[in-house]
């Protein structure tokens, strides 16, 4: 018999060998589905005849020691206090607007003394990103503004606790509430071209079918099929050349290679007011800068409860113990006025911390000094913070991903003083209303459309500060390709005097051409400031890149602000902060109330009925 012969008969027999071991395979397999079937319809049926429609355990808190609401039997009812909360003090990292918002429900409803509320800031002025300052050397000064509306759940149950510094007897929500329903918001002007014409944008998205479809599509997709993914991997010309972008990236700042998750966030999050994204009459803005509408209010509000505020202090690190499964914030490293100290923790003091900061680095320039060289850089190292803190566990987040690419993470903003009669008539013909009568001018931003920089801006109602004289107007401009030339002014943004921006915005005002220039120099005061990483926290992500308010195990500790991760809620706004903060307190307190939950809109399809 030959070779070949034998080596046939082999293959043959170990083909038989193979399917026979696979039928035995098929048949236990089967056998097995069969059990585990049969398993599955025993629980469920068990399941169903134990089963009770009921409401019980509807407010069991979750593993981070909260539960979530809504309607006005939690809304407005008080908690009780906490049990052991007199032994307990607490130590608040910063002092923006999250962190004033742990300290307001420390106090309303934790029920903490106010002695026993430390608040450490590394400047000499509360506010954090909010803020809105005269600056001698500089003049007015407003880095960026706060959009708001009305289904903002925690800031509005905050603020209606906050007195009013203007009205008596009247919280900060009354009053916001009166000014807002006297003077509704709502833009006459979205967009211009040819340096000052009305864009004709007329509150239309001008999105193809196909466009719409891509929309829609990330509307719908995972959460997990988005984890590092850009905004421009799903979106093509059909979405980005739409005026629907337009009025998108200049109201929320979104760049093309944003994050995808962090977008359909906003999608679902913002789905009811749709129909009010061209014009803006979704939103409702404060009287004044938001440093003096929303931050000194809380200030006065937590001295007057006896809290502490200590500034020139700059937290360097909260050093962590980690015991099984048990994570314990033992002390705090800092730098008082270049001292160096550390705190000593227990269990009973609480730690909450403000990680990362979209305005950390700031670098100021002035009208004849451009943002860049030896100009002035105010730092608080809350980066250097987090990533110290992060060393310690995984669950504490990774920094990197968002402060590690400035160059995708900055824009630019300048705010412009003039009290020119031929600017502001100027501003009248497009914004079609007069400045200083104390009510709505823009309305919101006013993008240039065929702006190099991309530059928008916008007249909130005057004066914005309390000290701003009669005549003067306050314009805040920004724009977001700060690398590129101008239009009038052939250099980046970037690396512009505030004389020469407002040369830039005075020529897409339509200014005449051979008037610019003695306008720009003469007649306004502009500050610039150029901020590296004012849209970090919109930097492709995935799950754990941000620490959980309340990471698994912390016993004492919480992180707060826009670097923090909650389920639903979309960053760059006042809501995220003082939701991170009410989450903390309430999870480390032990507060026996609701967090009201993020609004259902996503749920409920009759905002879609205006969509064109």
């Amino acid at each position: 018999m030959s070779n070949k012969s034998i080596g046939s008969k082999t293959l043959k027999a170990g083909a038989a060998l193979l399917a026979v071991g696979a039928g035995v395979a098929a048949l236990n397999a089967k056998n097995k589905n069969g059990t585990e079937k049969k398993k599955i319809k025993e629980i469920q049926k068990t399941e169903h005849e134990e089963y009770r429609n009921t409401e019980r355990g509807k407010y069991d808190k979750n593993s981070k020691g909260i539960y979530y609401s809504n309607g006005n039997y939690e809304a407005f009812a008080r908690p009780e206090k906490p049990d052991g909360v007199d032994d307990k003090s607490a130590y608040i990292v910063g002092s923006g607007l999250a962190s004033l918002a742990a300290a307001c429900f420390l106090v309303r409803d934790g029920q903490m003394k106010g002695e026993h509320i430390h608040i450490l800031e590394a400047m000499d002025v509360a506010g954090g990103a909010c803020d809105g300052i005269n600056d001698p050397t500089r003049g007015y000064v407003m880095r960026g503004g706060r959009e708001m509306e009305n289904h903002f759940e925690c800031l509005w149950d905050l603020f209606r606790s906050i007195p009013s510094l203007e009205k008596p007897g009247a919280s900060v929500l009354d009053e916001y509430y009166w000014f807002n329903k006297h003077d509704p918001n709502y833009s006459l002007c979205r967009a211009t071209i040819n340096r000052g014409q009305d864009a004709h944008t007329d509150g239309k998205f001008n999105l193809s079918q196909k466009g719409s479809m891509e929309i829609m599509k990330l509307f719908f997709t995972k959460d997990e099929d988005l984890y590092d993914k850009k905004i421009e991997d799903f979106f093509d010309d059909e979405v980005f050349g739409s005026d629907f972008w337009l009025y998108w990236r200049t109201m929320f700042a979104f760049e093309n290679w944003h994050s995808a998750l962090e977008m359909k966030r906003y999608f679902q999050r913002f789905i009811h007011h749709i129909g009010g994204l061209p014009d803006f009459s979704a939103l409702k803005f404060t009287k004044y800068n938001q440093y003096e509408s929303l931050i000194l209010p809380m200030q006065k509000y937590l001295e007057a409860a006896g809290v502490k505020f200590q500034f020139n202090t700059r937290v360097e690190n909260v050093v962590f113990e980690f015991n099984g499964s048990k994570k314990i914030a033992k002390k705090i490293e800092c730098s008082v006025k270049g001292e160096q100290k550390t705190i000593e923790l227990t269990e009973n003091d609480l730690v909450f911390v403000t990680n990362g900061s979209c305005t950390e680095g700031t670098i100021y320039g002035d009208h004849t000094h451009a943002p860049v060289g030896d100009a002035e850089v105010r730092t608080s190292g809350c980066w250097s913070l987090w990533k110290n803190i992060a060393k310690q566990s995984p669950e504490f987040g990774h920094p990197e991903k968002f402060c590690g690419d400035i160059a995708k993470s900055n824009w630019e903003s300048a705010t412009v003083t003039t009290s020119n009669e031929q600017i502001i008539d100027q501003i009248k013909k497009i914004c079609k209303r007069d400045p200083r009568t104390g009510k709505v001018v823009t309305g919101g931003i006013v993008s240039c459309k065929d702006s190099s920089w991309l530059l928008s801006w916008t007249i909130n109602r005057q004066g914005q500060f309390k000290a701003q004289k009669k005549d003067e107007i306050c314009v805040w401009v920004y724009s977001l390709f700060t690398d590129v030339p101008g239009d009038y002014i052939k250099k980046p943004m970037k690396d512009c005097n505030g004389k020469e921006i407002t040369a830039e915005w005075l020529y897409h005002l339509g200014i005449p051409v051979n008037e610019i220039d003695e306008l720009a120099k003469n007649h306004c005061n502009t500050t610039p400031t150029m901020m590296p990483y004012i849209t970090a926290f919109f930097m492709p992500r995935r799950k754990g890149d941000r620490p959980d308010v309340i990471p698994d195990g912390c016993v004492n500790a919480a992180f707060l602000g826009q670097f923090a991760e909650t389920p639903r809620d979309t960053i760059f706004t006042t809501e995220y902060s003082v939701r991170t903060a009410m989450e903390a307190v309430y999870g480390l307190c032990g507060v026996d109330r609701g967090v009201p939950e993020v609004w259902g809109s996503v749920y409920d399809v009759r905002p879609l009925r205006c969509i064109r």
